[in-house]
């Protein structure tokens, strides 16, 4: 398998987007209001890859419920930096209703001083929910960004119980 295959997953929150290499799981899209999904053909998927879709279909609807993934599949992280690779890895130590500061990512990680640059990593994480982003909040429990857009990291993490506290934009907090 030289190119991705994509495969759509329903879920009560809309339809979802995986995208996979030979490696695993390299991207997951949020549902976008309006706007279509690429076809995506289970029949002609290779076996492997139906059997890692298998375990994302069953981990985004375990965390969409608020609830820990039981199993991930292989993660495609290939092409990416490596402060980016050791924040997302620091943030799949969280489970539910855990939450870390873009500092306290940046400690974690033996690099102090680069709380933006964690939100930066952040950002970029191709695969959210599952690589939980959403967990990562600004300093004094406030919101601060997220790829998908507030909304869905107010239900997330309402969802697993966080309070919030808005953020520096003056933006509405979560209703926790």
């Amino acid at each position: 398998m030289n190119q991705f295959v994509a495969l759509s997953i329903a879920t009560e929150e809309g339809t979802f987007l995986a995208r996979y290499s030979e490696r695993g799981l390299a991207e997951l899209n949020f549902p976008r209001a309006g706007k279509s999904l690429p076809a995506a053909d289970a029949d002609n998927a290779p076996a492997q890859v139906l059997r890692w879709h298998r375990a994302t279909t069953a981990a985004l609807k375990q965390v969409l419920a608020g609830r820990p993934a039981e199993n991930l599949p292989p993660l495609d992280w290939s092409g990416q930096s490596e402060f980016q690779l050791a924040v997302w890895r620091e943030m799949l130590k969280l489970g539910p209703g855990e939450t870390l500061s873009y500092s306290e990512v940046a400690r974690a990680i033996g690099n102090p001083r680069a709380s933006r640059a964690v939100g930066g990593a952040c950002g970029a994480n191709p695969i959210p929910v599952l690589v939980p982003c959403h967990r990562i909040l600004a300093a004094h429990q406030q919101l601060g960004g997220f790829s998908g857009g507030l909304d869905w990291k107010c239900r997330l993490l309402d969802r697993e119980g966080v309070v919030t506290f808005g953020t520096r934009r003056s933006s509405p907090r979560c209703s926790s």
